[in-house]
């Protein structure tokens, strides 16, 4: 009966509900507008205030798969995001696991050293990455966009700090049994990081896929171009076709939503039950 109470007394509303109902329709209006506008024509996209559409025009889909190499772009910024992805769960689990396990000479300001880095903003880095990048032959391909995203200070953070969270007790017995460290990490810890892996994938691959700066100046060619930077084609120099740059933007953003909603049952739990201590 207890059980049963608290459970109604959780789902009446609160005043907390009178302050989020407001700024989730604040955060779901701009998605909400640019369905609209994908479904409008060049006119009504243009009126203000905006408006629902006359008709729906599902060709602007069409034309804005059709008129561009949409369907390159997004298989791009696919393998760009997957391999990025990839990346920062091995390496920066096998980093976060070094520096909360393994006492070493220097590991603790090398981990400060990596957090600092978090705090260096993009656009100061931007020119000497990418003579970095043309120096090993990578300028202008997916490689480019790959490996400078392969490991992230977050992500040795956020692995590090699930590691501190863990019980040396089970290491400890594992250890007694004849594992070793990998091993450990591999059939001990990993089942327990699921939450934790799932969250680091789900921004590692929000991060990439939605990245417009890094890729608009290390490729050049199109048929390399990822989804963020093949839109752009949509605007002229005086004017925009509104309409079908919003249509391709609905469809660069379905696996974005189709990742997040699979992965949000762990990434709520990670957050809830790890935290960042």
């Amino acid at each position: 009966m207890t059980t049963l109470r608290l459970h109604r007394r959780r789902r009446r509303p609160s005043a907390l509900h009178l302050i989020l109902l407001p700024l989730s329709l604040i955060m779901i209006a701009p998605l909400v507008w640019m369905v609209m506008v994908s479904f409008s024509t060049p006119a009504e996209s243009r009126r203000f205030p905006p408006g629902l559409p006359s008709g729906l025009e599902w060709h602007n889909y069409a034309d804005a798969w059709n008129d561009v190499p949409l369907g390159s772009w997004l298989y791009n910024s696919t393998v760009v995001s997957v391999v990025c992805v990839v990346g920062n769960i091995v390496l920066c689990s096998l980093a976060g696991y070094a520096f909360a396990r393994i006492r070493f000479l220097g590991g603790r300001v090398a981990f400060l050293a990596i957090l600092a880095t978090l705090m260096v903003p993009f656009q100061i880095v931007m020119l000497p990455l990418l003579i970095m990048v043309r120096e090993v032959g990578l300028s202008d391909t997916l490689g480019a966009l790959i490996a400078p995203n392969l490991a992230t200070a977050f992500g040795v953070f956020l692995m590090r700090q699930f590691f501190m969270t863990v019980p040396r007790e089970l290491e400890e017995a594992a250890r007694i049994d004849g594992a070793g460290r990998l091993r450990i990490l591999a059939q001990v810890l990993l089942p327990l990081m699921r939450p934790t892996l799932a969250t680091l994938a789900v921004l590692t691959f929000l991060q990439t896929w939605n990245d417009f700066l890094w890729p608009l100046i290390a490729i050049h060619s199109p048929g390399n171009m990822t989804v963020q930077i093949g839109l752009q084609s949509f605007q002229g120099s005086h004017t925009t076709n509104w309409p079908k740059l919003m249509a391709g933007t609905v469809l660069s953003q379905l696996p974005v939503l189709l990742v997040f909603f699979v992965a949000q049952r762990f990434f709520v739990r990670s957050i809830a039950s790890v935290g960042i201590k």
